[in-house]
């Protein structure tokens, strides 16, 4: 491992931003210190050692990343990962260990031992990569990632990609549905690390969670990692485990000025509270009670209570309630409840009634401010329902729908070589879904008048950029009949460059904050159409005229006719 950290600093050190400052080491840490060049599939690098065995290992090659279907039914995604890409080029390096390793492979054991030596002293310095934005709302075909430099180096780089791109997307478009179903207003948590595959996929579900518009996460080790908001309160086992008022040893609370001589005996107090209701708190489980205020003294600026450990209206509701005026008479001002179970919309507009009903009758408006949390099993799906039946939910904490993406467990991205030494190369399949647009290409988003996207418009790399104001032809791939004049008022560029090893140049990794405003900015400026949960419009992505003469051609030329006798 010390190899490895040596061969990664030392990468780190070498690289340098598009605009020439050093690449800080703390914004390319990876998520995982096993992604190094290591990670791939073995039939890399046996094609690898085939290339170079050939002479032809230093070609000129560009391969492209895209997926073919939206996930979720849906009709777009949000592109992420691209930080752990610019890590893994900044490390791309095999240590002594690799190489012995692999030497000991039995899928490599005819391998000369010159091709070992190859592999030792490689490194990313060759290759060119683009990418869409961080955060980027993509769709089918699209390029996602572009990678130009030496055949064999672009052919080892394929599953590592592919592994570093298609979680984090995937997760991010799961987050930006729920985001979208939830509404703008809504507080939304990740609270998945317990169900998540593995601490990777725990850790990066909460990244890129983020990205897609989450608000937070319950995982502390991602929030020291990326820097995002980290929040929780109490599980059951807290309640459970107090029996009564003799679990709390001291109970004052001071108060919120810091005055001694306003200091409360938060226990007396609550208690007072309860005898005087009235027979209303008379049937509250006293040891939740206990639990709730010895919560409170803990956390008197954060109090937020989960309220379903014996009965939600009857005894948890009524319990906080108690807690919370006496908080507010020391001062303090309480969070609100969480509901993990029952009908969440029931309960929420019922909890929402009766504190609201306790702040006049107590005339303390802080109750009506008090915040209701909802988790148990969220996913797009009960959101939109909970909208349809209607309830006071101001936050959701989602765990297992969000995290291990259960309505699809994976996007599908796949990674194809378009060109070789300047020669376009296709792909065919009876399965026109699978036909490859050939050749390095160039992506542009087209924008109508009223600022939405219209189409994206995919180019040869030798034409000229589209021009707003000027018509365009713009055609489906594979459907003649299909096909349009657009005329842009604004043309966006949708690749850029963010690793370029011959000048020795880096873009640095995205901030978790950047990406987030930037796919939250691109969701709001698309149709509404297209993003609706339920039947979407399909986005259009067209090519040139140039290119789809140019696809065709191809297409006809490497497709065998058959003979019939």
């Amino acid at each position: 491992m010390a190899a490895v950290e040596q061969a990664k600093q030392g990468a780190i050190r070498k690289a340098k931003s598009v605009t020439g400052s050093a690449v800080p080491e703390a914004r390319v840490a990876s998520l995982n210190p096993v992604v190094s060049p290591m990670l791939t599939d073995m039939y890399q690098l046996t094609m690898a050692y085939a290339y170079w065995r050939a002479g032809r290992h230093n070609e000129h090659a560009v391969f492209e990343l895209f997926f073919r279907k939206c996930p979720f039914r849906g009709e777009y995604a949000l592109f992420a990962g691209s930080d752990q890409v610019i890590n893994l080029l900044q490390a791309f390096a095999f240590t002594d260990s690799d190489i012995e390793y692999l030497k000991s492979c039995p899928s490599l054991s005819s391998c000369e031992p010159g091709f070992f030596e190859y592999l030792r002293g490689l490194d990313a310095s060759g290759v060119e990569v683009e990418a869409l934005k961080e955060g980027a709302i993509a769709f089918p075909r699209v390029t996602l990632i572009k990678v130009s430099g030496p055949l064999a180096v672009g052919q080892l780089l394929e599953t590592t990609l592919l592994n570093l791109v298609n979680f984090p997307s995937l997760i991010a478009t799961n987050a930006a549905r729920m985001r979208h179903v939830a509404g703008k207003n809504k507080r939304l948590l990740e609270f998945g690390l317990r169900r998540a595959q593995g601490p990777d996929g725990g850790i990066s579900a909460s990244r890129y969670a983020y990205i897609g518009g989450f608000d937070g996460t319950s995982n502390v080790m991602a929030g020291k990692l990326t820097g995002i908001a980290v929040s929780g309160t109490h599980a059951h086992a807290f309640v459970q485990s107090y029996v009564g008022w003799q679990n709390i040893k001291d109970p004052s609370l001071d108060h919120h000025s810091g005055d001694p001589s306003k200091s409360m005996n938060l226990v007396a107090r609550v208690r007072s509270l309860k005898r005087g209701s009235g027979g209303r708190w008379d049937a509250t489980n006293e040891s939740e009670c206990a639990a709730f205020v010895a919560y409170a003294q803990s956390f008197p600026n954060g109090f937020l209570a989960l309220i379903d450990t014996y009965d939600t209206l009857c005894s948890g509701l009524e319990n906080f309630i108690m807690v919370a005026l006496a908080l507010v008479e020391a001062g303090y001002k309480p969070i609100g409840v969480r509901l993990d179970s029952g009908d969440l919309a029931y309960l929420s507009r019922e909890c929402r009634r009766r504190m609201d009903e306790a702040a006049l009758e107590h005339k303390c408006p802080a109750l009506t401010e008090c915040v209701i949390v909802a988790s148990n099993d969220i996913n797009e799906e009960v959101i939109l329902s909970l909208n349809n039946q209607g309830h006071a939910i101001d936050a959701f904490g989602i765990g297992t729908h969000l995290v291990t993406c259960q309505a699809q467990p994976a996007l599908g991205c796949v990674y194809k070589l378009v060109e070789i030494e300047g020669e376009a190369r296709i792909k065919l399949s009876q399965d026109i879904e699978k036909v490859m647009i050939p050749g390095e290409k160039k992506v542009y988003r087209l924008f109508g008048e009223g600022g939405q996207p219209l189409v994206d418009l995919v180019m040869k790399k030798s034409q000229a950029a589209p021009v707003p104001g000027q018509r365009i032809l713009c055609r489906h791939p594979f459907q003649e009949n299909k096909r349009a004049y657009v005329v842009p008022s604004r043309v966006e560029e949708m690749l850029s460059v963010i690793w370029d090893g011959p000048k020795g140049t880096s873009a640095l990794p995205t901030p978790p904050d950047e990406a987030r405003a930037n796919a939250l900015a691109q969701l709001e400026q698309m149709r509404k159409d297209v993003l609706r949960p339920l039947n979407p419009t399909p986005y259009k992505v067209s090519v040139s005229d140039e290119l789809y003469a140019f696809l065709h051609e191809l297409w006809q030329r490497n497709m065998p006719v058959p003979e019939l006798k």
